[in-house]
C-alpha cells in the first residue's frame, strides 16, 4: 500500500503555496522559515500539509504566477 504519503490538492495547500512566493518575491529579506510558519497558520493547513511545505517548497519556482 505504498509508503504513507498522501499527495492533496488542497485549496488552502495551493494558496498558501502561492502566497509565499508572492511574500517571497516581494520580501526576500524575510526567513523562508517564518514565512513557512506564517503560511501555516495563516492558511490553516494540516500537519501533512505543513511538512510538505517545509520538505518541498524550494521546488517551487520563483517566477511561477499563480
Amino acid at each position: 500500500m505504498g509508503n504513507g504519503k498522501v499527495v492533496t490538492t488542497s485549496t488552502n495547500l495551493q494558496k498558501a503555496v502561492c502566497w509565499i512566493g508572492e511574500i517571497m518575491q516581494e520580501h526576500p529579506e524575510k526567513e523562508r522559515k517564518q514565512v513557512l510558519k506564517d503560511a501555516q497558520m495563516r492558511f490553516d493547513l494540516n500537519p501533512v500539509e505543513c511538512e510538505f511545505l517545509t520538505k518541498n517548497f524550494a521546488e517551487v519556482a520563483a517566477g511561477k504566477s499563480c
